[in-house]
């Protein structure tokens, strides 16, 4: 049998609480198997499958759609290399997307975005008269710059 993990164990080795790791296994993103005690035992491929938890949250990305990638891995084995690539790899426009909408918000945010409120001084030299309201609603300065930020590739 392969090496397993106690709760313990897994929330040391990956830097995630006890309390979290019960709650990536209540919310379907992890699995342990029960002894006869009723302890969780992990399975060693679990560490990875935390680690990219992680990542994507700190990514930005919903638990809902963590669970979706992590639910299209193979659930008869261990992961291979591979898996791991398409499942990263899935993410990849989302990611670059997110980093367009930080770097857009990095330049524009002191700044006037277009929002109509006219409230800098320099909204009456970059949106007189509120001109931005023309091209729809929200933020309409900001939205052109996130969509024009160049896009990661891969």
């Amino acid at each position: 049998m392969a090496r397993e993990l106690t709760i313990g164990e897994l929330a040391l080795r990956s830097g995630v609480s006890a309390s979290a790791l019960r709650f990536y296994e209540r919310k379907g993103l992890i699995a342990a198997r029960r002894t006869e005690g009723n302890q969780r035992r992990y399975p060693g491929v679990t560490l990875r499958r935390v680690a990219v938890i992680q990542a994507g949250k700190a990514a930005g990305i919903p638990l809902v759609e963590i669970r979706a990638a992590l639910d299209r891995l193979p659930a008869e084995k261990a992961p291979t290399k591979r898996d791991w690539e398409r499942l990263s790899g899935r993410w990849h426009a989302d990611i670059a997307d997110r980093i367009a909408t930080l770097v857009a918000l990095q330049t524009r945010l002191t700044t006037c975005i277009g929002c109509g409120c006219l409230s800098l001084k320099t909204c009456g030299l970059l949106n007189p008269g509120d001109e931005a309201a023309e091209l729809g609603p929200g933020p309409r300065y900001f939205r052109r710059a996130r969509d024009e930020a160049p896009k990661a590739t891969s």
